[in-house]
Protein backbone atom coordinates (compact mmCIF):
# COMPACT_ATOMS: atom_id res chain seq x y z
CA UNK A 1 0.00 0.00 0.00
CA UNK A 2 1.09 3.50 -0.78
CA UNK A 3 2.08 5.54 2.20
CA UNK A 4 -1.34 7.85 2.82
CA UNK A 5 -0.36 11.48 3.05
CA UNK A 6 -1.48 11.92 6.92
CA UNK A 7 2.10 10.02 7.47
CA UNK A 8 3.95 12.62 6.26
CA UNK A 9 1.41 15.72 6.72
CA UNK A 10 4.56 18.55 7.39
CA UNK A 11 6.04 17.12 4.00
CA UNK A 12 3.05 17.28 2.56
CA UNK A 13 2.38 21.29 3.64
CA UNK A 14 5.65 22.58 3.42
CA UNK A 15 6.22 20.63 -0.56
CA UNK A 16 2.61 22.16 -1.25
CA UNK A 17 -0.06 24.53 -0.08
CA UNK A 18 2.63 25.98 2.46
CA UNK A 19 5.19 26.00 -0.07
CA UNK A 20 5.83 30.27 0.52
CA UNK A 21 6.74 29.38 3.97
CA UNK A 22 9.50 26.88 3.63
CA UNK A 23 13.13 26.82 3.42
CA UNK A 24 14.17 24.29 1.02
CA UNK A 25 17.12 23.86 -1.41
CA UNK A 26 15.90 23.28 -5.11
CA UNK A 27 15.54 19.81 -6.08
CA UNK A 28 16.16 18.83 -2.06
CA UNK A 29 14.04 15.67 -0.27
CA UNK A 30 14.29 17.92 3.16
CA UNK A 31 12.44 21.00 4.16
CA UNK A 32 11.60 23.12 6.90
CA UNK A 33 9.36 26.19 7.96
CA UNK A 34 10.54 29.78 8.27
CA UNK A 35 11.92 30.08 11.84
CA UNK A 36 9.86 32.33 12.88
CA UNK A 37 6.62 30.55 11.53
CA UNK A 38 6.92 27.13 13.08
CA UNK A 39 9.38 24.22 14.60
CA UNK A 40 8.55 21.65 12.19
CA UNK A 41 11.30 20.50 9.23
CA UNK A 42 10.79 17.68 7.43
CA UNK A 43 11.64 14.89 4.93
CA UNK A 44 10.47 13.45 1.44
CA UNK A 45 11.57 10.20 2.90
CA UNK A 46 12.38 9.26 6.39
CA UNK A 47 13.68 6.26 5.41
CA UNK A 48 15.91 7.55 2.57
CA UNK A 49 19.47 8.77 3.61
CA UNK A 50 19.70 11.64 1.42
CA UNK A 51 16.50 13.12 2.99
CA UNK A 52 18.85 13.15 5.92
CA UNK A 53 21.90 14.55 4.29
CA UNK A 54 19.73 17.11 2.65
CA UNK A 55 18.18 18.28 5.92
CA UNK A 56 21.72 18.43 7.34
CA UNK A 57 22.89 20.62 4.56
CA UNK A 58 19.71 22.80 5.24
CA UNK A 59 19.97 22.99 9.18
CA UNK A 60 23.88 23.22 9.48
CA UNK A 61 26.16 21.05 12.16
CA UNK A 62 25.01 20.93 15.62
CA UNK A 63 20.95 22.38 14.98
CA UNK A 64 18.07 21.34 16.28
CA UNK A 65 15.26 20.67 14.11
CA UNK A 66 11.58 19.19 14.57
CA UNK A 67 10.31 16.45 13.06
CA UNK A 68 6.43 14.31 13.16
CA UNK A 69 5.85 10.97 12.02
CA UNK A 70 7.80 7.73 13.02
CA UNK A 71 11.03 8.88 11.70
CA UNK A 72 15.06 6.88 12.96
CA UNK A 73 17.81 9.39 12.87
CA UNK A 74 20.60 8.06 11.18
CA UNK A 75 23.88 7.68 13.48
CA UNK A 76 25.42 10.90 13.93
CA UNK A 77 22.36 12.22 15.43
CA UNK A 78 20.98 13.06 18.31
CA UNK A 79 17.21 13.04 19.57
CA UNK A 80 16.91 15.59 22.13
CA UNK A 81 13.37 14.82 23.34
CA UNK A 82 10.73 13.18 22.03
CA UNK A 83 7.08 12.91 22.86
CA UNK A 84 4.48 10.48 21.22
CA UNK A 85 1.28 11.90 19.89
CA UNK A 86 -2.14 10.81 18.34
CA UNK A 87 -3.50 11.82 15.15
CA UNK A 88 -6.99 12.59 14.95
CA UNK A 89 -8.96 12.93 11.59
CA UNK A 90 -12.43 14.55 11.58
CA UNK A 91 -14.93 10.81 10.92
CA UNK A 92 -18.67 12.30 12.10
CA UNK A 93 -17.95 16.36 13.77
CA UNK A 94 -20.64 18.84 13.62
CA UNK A 95 -19.22 22.13 11.86
CA UNK A 96 -20.72 25.45 12.54
CA UNK A 97 -19.77 28.62 13.11
CA UNK A 98 -19.25 30.22 16.34
CA UNK A 99 -20.78 33.37 16.38
CA UNK A 100 -18.70 35.13 19.81
CA UNK A 101 -16.10 33.89 17.72
CA UNK A 102 -13.25 36.63 16.43
CA UNK A 103 -10.99 36.72 13.48
CA UNK A 104 -7.29 36.82 14.89
CA UNK A 105 -4.24 38.39 13.02
CA UNK A 106 -0.99 40.12 13.63
CA UNK A 107 -2.30 42.06 15.80
CA UNK A 108 -3.31 39.45 18.33
CA UNK A 109 -0.10 37.70 18.47
CA UNK A 110 1.45 38.86 21.94
CA UNK A 111 -2.27 37.84 23.42
CA UNK A 112 -1.64 34.53 21.37
CA UNK A 113 1.15 34.27 22.93
CA UNK A 114 0.72 34.75 26.32
CA UNK A 115 -2.44 32.72 26.36
CA UNK A 116 -0.27 29.95 24.67
CA UNK A 117 2.49 30.12 27.34
CA UNK A 118 -0.03 29.74 29.99
CA UNK A 119 -1.64 26.87 28.73
CA UNK A 120 1.02 25.22 26.83
CA UNK A 121 -1.04 23.47 23.84
CA UNK A 122 1.93 23.30 21.40
CA UNK A 123 4.28 25.30 19.42
CA UNK A 124 3.57 28.48 18.47
CA UNK A 125 5.54 31.24 17.25
CA UNK A 126 5.23 35.12 16.04
CA UNK A 127 4.00 33.94 12.56
CA UNK A 128 2.53 30.55 13.13
CA UNK A 129 -0.64 33.09 12.52
CA UNK A 130 -0.10 33.10 8.78
CA UNK A 131 -0.37 29.84 8.25
CA UNK A 132 -4.33 29.92 8.58
CA UNK A 133 -7.51 31.01 10.22
CA UNK A 134 -7.21 31.42 13.76
CA UNK A 135 -10.98 31.90 16.00
CA UNK A 136 -10.34 33.59 19.42
CA UNK A 137 -13.11 34.27 22.04
CA UNK A 138 -12.75 37.33 24.40
CA UNK A 139 -14.15 38.05 27.80
CA UNK A 140 -14.14 42.10 28.81
CA UNK A 141 -11.44 42.33 25.74
CA UNK A 142 -9.45 39.74 27.15
CA UNK A 143 -8.55 36.83 24.96
CA UNK A 144 -9.43 33.33 26.78
CA UNK A 145 -9.78 31.03 23.95
CA UNK A 146 -7.99 30.30 20.84
CA UNK A 147 -8.22 27.82 17.98
CA UNK A 148 -6.59 27.87 14.08
CA UNK A 149 -5.04 26.22 11.18
CA UNK A 150 -1.49 24.89 10.99
CA UNK A 151 -0.15 21.79 8.49
CA UNK A 152 -2.28 22.09 5.27
CA UNK A 153 -1.49 18.73 3.20
CA UNK A 154 -3.11 18.78 0.05
CA UNK A 155 -7.21 17.95 1.06
CA UNK A 156 -7.09 18.39 4.97
CA UNK A 157 -5.77 20.95 7.35
CA UNK A 158 -4.64 20.72 10.92
CA UNK A 159 -6.72 22.28 13.72
CA UNK A 160 -4.17 23.45 16.33
CA UNK A 161 -3.10 25.78 19.00
CA UNK A 162 -6.52 24.65 20.84
CA UNK A 163 -6.29 26.40 24.17
CA UNK A 164 -8.49 27.98 26.68
CA UNK A 165 -7.66 30.02 30.04
CA UNK A 166 -7.64 28.37 33.14
CA UNK A 167 -10.15 30.45 34.83
CA UNK A 168 -12.35 30.18 31.85
CA UNK A 169 -12.53 26.16 31.13
CA UNK A 170 -15.47 24.18 31.73
CA UNK A 171 -17.73 26.53 29.49
CA UNK A 172 -17.27 24.45 26.02
CA UNK A 173 -14.90 27.51 24.37
CA UNK A 174 -12.70 24.94 22.63
CA UNK A 175 -14.91 23.08 21.75
CA UNK A 176 -17.17 25.57 19.69
CA UNK A 177 -13.77 27.22 18.19
CA UNK A 178 -12.89 23.84 16.97
CA UNK A 179 -16.53 23.27 15.34
CA UNK A 180 -16.42 27.04 14.01
CA UNK A 181 -12.57 26.17 12.49
CA UNK A 182 -13.43 23.27 11.13
CA UNK A 183 -16.52 24.86 9.31
CA UNK A 184 -14.15 27.00 7.44
CA UNK A 185 -11.83 24.03 6.47
CA UNK A 186 -15.19 22.38 5.28
CA UNK A 187 -16.26 25.24 3.37
CA UNK A 188 -12.85 24.42 1.45
CA UNK A 189 -13.42 20.92 0.61
CA UNK A 190 -10.65 19.83 2.84
CA UNK A 191 -11.31 17.71 5.46
CA UNK A 192 -10.20 18.59 9.69
CA UNK A 193 -7.66 16.58 11.58
CA UNK A 194 -5.88 17.26 14.36
CA UNK A 195 -2.60 16.03 16.94
CA UNK A 196 -2.10 15.86 20.41
CA UNK A 197 0.26 14.36 23.02
CA UNK A 198 -1.09 10.84 23.52
CA UNK A 199 -0.36 11.14 27.71
CA UNK A 200 -3.48 14.31 27.15
CA UNK A 201 -6.05 11.94 27.69
CA UNK A 202 -8.45 14.58 28.24
CA UNK A 203 -8.27 16.19 24.95
CA UNK A 204 -8.33 12.96 23.19
CA UNK A 205 -11.41 12.14 24.93
CA UNK A 206 -13.33 15.38 24.11
CA UNK A 207 -12.35 15.06 20.36
CA UNK A 208 -13.59 11.31 20.06
CA UNK A 209 -16.97 13.10 21.69
CA UNK A 210 -17.21 15.61 18.78
CA UNK A 211 -16.79 13.32 16.06
CA UNK A 212 -12.80 13.10 15.75
CA UNK A 213 -11.75 9.66 15.34
CA UNK A 214 -7.43 8.27 16.15
CA UNK A 215 -5.88 7.39 13.02
CA UNK A 216 -2.15 6.83 13.45
CA UNK A 217 0.17 7.35 16.63
CA UNK A 218 3.14 9.71 15.49
CA UNK A 219 6.09 10.87 17.53
CA UNK A 220 6.72 14.58 17.77
CA UNK A 221 10.85 14.62 18.24
CA UNK A 222 13.49 17.27 18.26
CA UNK A 223 16.84 16.16 16.98
CA UNK A 224 20.10 17.54 16.66
CA UNK A 225 22.43 17.62 13.61
CA UNK A 226 25.46 15.86 13.67
CA UNK A 227 28.09 18.37 14.62
CA UNK A 228 30.50 18.47 11.84
CA UNK A 229 29.19 16.55 8.89
CA UNK A 230 26.44 14.70 7.72
CA UNK A 231 25.89 10.84 8.17
CA UNK A 232 27.19 8.78 5.65
CA UNK A 233 24.95 7.97 2.68
CA UNK A 234 25.00 5.36 -0.12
Amino acid sequence: MSPHILDNPAWASLSGPHAAFAERPPGGSAARYRSDVSPFAALADPGDPRSWHDLHALAGPGQGVGLTGLPVPPDGWETVGSVPGVQLVDTGLHAEPALEAVRLGRRDVPEMLGLVALTQPGPFLPRTVDLGTYLGIRHRGRLIAMAGERLRPPGWTEISAVCTHPEHRGRGLATRLVRAVAAGIRERGEVPFLHTAESNTAAIRLYESIGFTPRRRPLFLAVRTPGNKAAKFP
